[in-house]
């Protein structure tokens, strides 16, 4: 022990410390972590400890390097084992077998066909073949070579082939951390000697009741030392940003609404017009729900919506609609139980409940389907489902709420093209740019066709959309990856947060 040269109070350390801190002086530079646990047979917890506890009574300091080191992920080495799928597609066109199922992933395809449709390798149209100017098969492909190139942790890399490898999930940057210790120029100064074991450190309750404190020195309080820095509960930066959108909504005059997520059939497809053999309401997209039963739906409305998909006129009236779908509705499929993969069907319950215009209303929830989890897609999203009814709307006032959204979270460049949707008509897509990912289709919507206002009794103009709340919070939050947005790591949301 010895005085600080500043005149404040005496620094006192434990044995751990004074071991740790003697090794430092006898090492000739800094030294990791590791090789003063090694020097002094401790656990590296144990010396990681006494290494922090020096620094803040400035004895010991630190420099801190950090370095990203290129990965293959566990589908990437999966991948290096039976080839990239350009290259067992090159060889399968290059060897004229039929490309069957079997041979490629429908996900392995597509990325398959681009990657060789950018090299230069495949002709125009459909069925896939080679061109006659194509590339040598024997050269390797810029994506193999990289591939090989992590795996080898090998340089250089192609950063912008690594990049499209990632977004594949084959490769990943993995960052760390290396420390290097060295005592301070106080650190050297202060005296080793002696021992600290009969000083107390810490009163514990034990202490207290026995009262075995009394008459014991103490380790001195250094009042230099900085504290922990606590963070207050907080809500997730999703959910924080969800509310905010949610305020957005409410400013400019809606209301919001809430439906269940378990649905069934009738509210979730038949309702908004979508014929029942649908591609859409297969197993690839919709979640069917087993051992439950679903709870059939009004009698009236099942009514009135199974005329309208069969081409008949309603209830009191002598015209249809429309020709309806060409086939016999099915009042057995409505009532099966589904996870709700749209959030259309709150739309379709408010207007069932409230059919008396004008219509305000939006609704921010949670939609499942069947997806191949990627920077884009997750089994489970966010939707925000609306609708603005009442005489006189258009399309027009579809594409303003469009933009006021935008606008109100900082997002200026948006383009509107035509679309299609079995519910609305005319139907639109709005498209917003991520500064990584290019344009994604976040703002689909149009006008409720008369198949589905009708057996609601509704008789003016309905615009409705559903906007993908998820991909829209990656832009506004600077995210690359969709399922950033779930993210439980604490150090890096707090990281984020400040």
């Amino acid at each position: 022990m010895s005085e600080d040269p500043d005149g404040s109070a005496p620094t006192d350390l434990s044995d751990p410390e004074r071991a740790v801190l003697r090794c430092l002086r006898e090492c000739e530079g800094p030294s990791t972590e590791e090789a003063i646990a090694e020097k002094l047979a401790t656990p590296i917890e144990s010396v990681r400890g006494s290494l922090q506890r020096l620094r803040s009574k400035h004895l010991a300091l630190v420099e801190e390097e950090h370095r990203a080191h290129r990965r293959l992920t566990p589908r990437g080495r999966a991948t290096l084992d039976v080839g990239l799928p350009e290259r067992r597609l090159l060889d399968l066109l290059a060897a004229g077998t039929p490309l069957t199922e079997g041979d490629l992933q429908p996900e392995e395809r597509s990325a398959a066909i681009g990657v060789l449709r950018r090299r230069g390798y495949l002709a125009e149209g459909v069925p896939f073949r080679l061109r006659s100017d194509a590339p040598p098969r024997e050269i390797a492909l810029p994506e193999e070579a990289t591939l090989r190139a992590v795996a080898e942790e090998s340089e250089p890399v192609d950063p912008e082939v690594f990049s499209r490898l990632e977004r594949r999930g084959l490769v990943r940057v993995e960052h760390a951390s290396f420390k290097r210790w060295s005592p301070s120029d106080e650190g050297r100064r202060i005296s080793l000697e002696g021992a600290e074991t009969d000083r107390i450190g810490a009163l514990t309750s034990e202490m207290m009741r026995g009262r075995s404190w009394e008459g014991r020195p103490f380790r001195p309080y250094d009042v230099r030392a900085p504290v922990p820095y606590l963070m207050g509960p907080r809500p997730h930066p999703y959910a924080a940003w969800l509310e905010e959108f949610e305020d957005v909504l409410i400013g400019l005059g809606f209301q919001q609404a809430e439906g269940p997520l378990i649905e069934t059939e009738f509210w979730n497809s038949d309702l908004l017009f979508m014929p029942q053999d649908h591609p859409a309401r297969s197993i690839h997209d919709v979640l069917y729900l087993e051992r439950l039963e679903g709870q059939p739906p009004p009698a009236r409305l099942a009514a009135r919506v199974a005329a309208v998909h069969e081409g008949r006129a309603l209830p009191g009236k002598r015209r249809a609609i429309g020709p309806g779908w060409g086939g016999a509705y099915d009042p057995r499929i409505a009532s099966h139980p589904v996870l709700r993969s749209q959030t259309t069907a709150v739309s379709g319950r408010f207007l069932a409940a409230s059919p008396k215009p004008p219509f305000r209303m939006f609704s921010i929830d949670r939609n499942f389907r069947f997806e191949s989890l990627d920077a884009r897609h997750h089994i489970e999203f966010t939707q925000c489902e609306g609708i603005l009814g009442e005489e006189g709307i258009s399309i027009r006032h579809l594409v303003g709420i469009f933009q006021a959204c935008a606008e109100a979270i900082g997002i200026r460049e948006m383009k509107i093209r035509p679309s299609y949707f079995p519910f609305t008509e005319p139907s639109i897509e709005g498209y917003v740019r991520h500064p990584r990912l290019g344009w994604l289709e976040i703002f689909p919507g149009g006008m409720f066709r008369p198949e589905v206002l009708g057996p609601l009794g509704i008789d003016v103009p309905v615009a409705a959309w559903g906007i993908g709340i998820a991909r829209l919070a990656m832009v506004a939050l600077g995210l690359n990856d969709v399922r950033e947005l779930f993210d439980d790591d604490l150090r890096r949301l707090e990281g984020g947060a400040t």
